[in-house]
């Protein structure tokens, strides 16, 4: 089975850019998740984390 598919892949013209593309979307991601941690107001985040604590009844 993962013969035929690496033969269909193979076959296919320009497919060689797809992982590069997929990677380069992964890296660019996470560091931009990373950067926005790391600059992260405390306050925010002490905030965002009380939340699911909040004693207040839940708006229907």
């Amino acid at each position: 089975m993962l013969k035929f598919v690496k033969n269909h892949m193979e076959s296919i013209t320009g497919i060689e850019i797809y992982p590069l593309i997929s990677l380069l979307i992964f890296f660019i991601f996470f560091v931009a998740l990373f950067w926005w941690v790391i600059t992260a107001k405390k306050d925010y985040i002490n905030t965002v984390s009380q939340l699911p604590l909040d004693k207040k009844p839940s708006q229907l």
